[in-house]
Parts: C-alpha cells; structure tokens; sequence
C-alpha cells in the first residue's frame, strides 16, 4: 500500500478530517465519473465532506480490501461499515485512483464508491433496465 494511503487509512479510521485534508493538495481535483455534479477541485472539500461523515456515522470503519500502488498511482478498494445515528447501517464500497504528486500528497482522484444495495434487483432485472428491454 502507498504510505500515503495507509497514512489516509489510519486519519480515516481516528475520524480525523483535519489529518486527512492535510493529505491532499490544495488544489485537489476529485471527480466521480458515475456523478459528474459531484466533481470539485479544493482541497479543503476534503475536511468538510468527511466531517460531515463522521458526525453523521460517528462508527464508521475503513478498510482497504486491496489495493495497487506503481509510485504515482494508487488503486484502492474500499469497505466503509458503520451506523448512521438514526440507528440504519451504512455500508459503501468501491475503488479510488488517486494520483501522488512529489511531495506524497493527493493530487487527484477518481472515486466510485457507492452504497451497497442489499435489497435491490437481481441481475436480469439489472440488465434489463440498463438495456431497457422488457424481455
């Protein structure tokens, strides 16, 4: 795992927004290719998204499933588990690619985490909708 990311890790699961911000470049650019209105380009949204995280899942836990680093990149699959403080569980999964800049900092990611969807359609259902067919 790329120091940087276990140092995210670690800032993630002490619920520390501050330590994690200051993982990332001032002018990080992060964009979530499935959600293109979610797109931003400040480093500080960093410490204001996940503050929000931890107040609203005051459990919740980080774990990096895997991941690959070649230096500049690093490719993480993530499981976020927690309780939101209605009681409900949250659960989301998925994979970032941040890009490292020189100084071990977070220029760039390209985030698809998304909520697991215990409940949700089977895979023909899923494909039919995708390809809006009604066979």
């Amino acid at each position: 795992m790329h120091p940087t990311i276990a140092r995210l890790t670690d800032a993630m699961n002490r619920h520390d927004a501050a330590g994690m911000a200051a993982l990332f470049s001032p002018d990080y650019h992060s964009e979530q290719p499935a959600h293109p209105n979610r797109e931003f380009g400040i480093g500080s949204q960093v410490e204001t998204n996940w503050s929000r995280m931890f107040a609203g899942v005051p459990d919740i836990r980080c774990e990096s499933v895997a991941d690959i680093d070649d230096g500049s990149t690093a490719w993480t699959e993530w499981r976020w588990t927690g309780t939101h403080t209605d009681g409900t569980p949250f659960e989301t999964v998925g994979v970032t690619v941040f890009r490292i800049a020189e100084d071990g900092r977070i220029a760039s990611g390209h985030l698809y985490m998304e909520p697991v969807e215990k409940d949700g359609p089977a895979i023909d259902e899923t494909v039919r909708r995708l390809a809006r067919t009604s066979d």
